[in-house]
């Protein structure tokens, strides 16, 4: 009996060969499985972890700035001349994009330099080669640019018809038309060999793979909507060509900035008319020299809250009546009025329009009293995320710094 129950214990303690090998490949494919997946797991969030350091550091970056935005000054701008080399970029019946927008590019640079020479002017490509679409906001980052400018020109396939400018900043699509335009853009980082992983695994085909910049779009968005507004105005009313308006897009090229930026596109070379323009000397001197002049409007107006800008050093301000200083919650800019019963203005009261510099400006809450549009800001915040304070003097935009100056005084 105790012989049987021996061998009996052994059976049962030992399985068949067959057993083992079925549980040991069972339990290693599950092994592996969740090996697999933890690794996913946790590239995920490191890829997203490495999103919000960023996000983080960019917001401090931007706070700090609006901080110190009483010593801001202008003094690195960064061009970038769009595709390159391999890339030709859109394709018109007689041109390549990549050739009109370096002339144009280097034609700016020199309008700038030649009129602010104190301004350095960096280049992100002065010839026709290829940069990857990375390594160009990282130069202007390199060289703590105060702006980033991105020129292309645009196309569509089987349509010469629609022409006309559009600048985009960095935002969410509002259009299937805008989400087009980025990935068109986005695209050119498929010229580059393993693309998925220099790009954290981002699919410019793939529309899910946009939503990475939810958490981007709002940084500098006040300053780069300027600059754009600025950059279709001179192209309507200056060179008298046709402005598709002021967009935003998911534009790679503009989400790792870390500085107000805009990307322009100059018209479309797939219009013959359009392409004709952009093409000749005459049409690249007109919309450089007009992007030119969108940029001076802008460094005057990101310059006047300084208390460093030229126009403080000839002519200080003289310090008045604290009732003359006011603040006010900025919700609204627009280079086109804005009906102030339209739905953009919806859940607001008392909504206040001024213009500068050709630029209508909209706000609420206006008072003399700093903490009280502190406490409005944080009710028009939830329904304007991207609103902010601005202070006035005599009717004219100053610092905040500068009007607490004023008011202590």
């Amino acid at each position: 009996m105790s012989q049987v129950a021996k061998i009996t214990n052994k059976t049962t303690i030992f399985p068949n060969i067959n057993t083992v090998r079925n549980h040991f490949l069972s339990s290693f494919m599950k092994i592996s499985y969740l090996i697999f997946f933890s690794n996913k797991i946790s590239q995920y969030i490191m890829n997203r972890v490495s999103v919000f350091l960023m996000f983080f550091v960019l917001c401090s970056i931007s706070f700090s700035s609006f901080g110190q935005n009483s010593e801001y000054k202008i003094n690195t701008i960064v061009i970038d001349a769009g595709h390159g080399g391999k890339d030709p970029g859109a394709v018109g019946k007689h041109s390549y994009e990549k050739d009109i927008v370096l002339d144009i590019a280097l034609k700016t640079g020199k309008y700038i330099k030649d009129n602010f020479p104190n301004i350095k002017v960096v280049y992100t490509r002065k010839t026709d080669v290829f940069i990857p679409l990375k390594e160009r906001p990282e130069i202007a980052n390199k060289n703590k640019a105060d702006l980033f400018l991105s020129i292309h020109a645009n196309s569509l396939e089987n349509n010469t018809r629609t022409y006309g400018t559009e600048t985009f900043i960095l935002g969410l699509h509002k259009s299937k038309d805008n989400l087009a335009v980025a990935m068109k853009e986005n695209s050119v980082m498929l010229y580059e060999d393993d693309y998925s992983n220099k790009y954290e695994g981002f699919n410019p085909k793939d529309p899910a793979s946009y939503i990475i910049f939810n958490l981007m779009h709002s940084l500098h968005i006040d300053n780069s909507t300027s600059m754009a507004q600025h950059t279709e105005h001179q192209f309507k009313n200056r060179v008298g060509r046709r402005s598709r308006g002021v967009k935003a897009a998911e534009l790679w090229v503009l989400r790792k900035a870390s500085m107000p930026s805009v990307l322009i596109e100059v018209g479309f070379i797939s219009n013959p008319n359009e392409e004709r323009f952009l093409k000749s000397k005459k049409g690249q001197d007109y919309m450089a020299s007009a992007i030119f002049r969108a940029f001076r409007s802008y460094k005057e107006e990101i310059e006047r809250h300084s208390s460093r800008s030229l126009e403080a050093k000839d002519k200080p301000v003289e310090l008045e009546s604290s009732q003359e200083v006011y603040y006010c919650v900025q919700i609204k800019s627009s280079t086109k009025k804005i009906d102030l019963n339209a739905n953009v203005f919806k859940g607001l009261d008392n909504v206040v329009e001024k213009q500068v510099n050709g630029v209508y400006k909209y706000s609420v809450g206006q008072s003399s009293n700093l903490k009280s549009v502190i406490s409005e800001k944080k009710l028009v915040k939830k329904i304007i995320p991207d609103c902010f304070i601005v202070a006035y003097h005599n009717g004219k935009p100053i610092s905040i710094k500068e009007a607490k100056k004023i008011q202590k005084s």
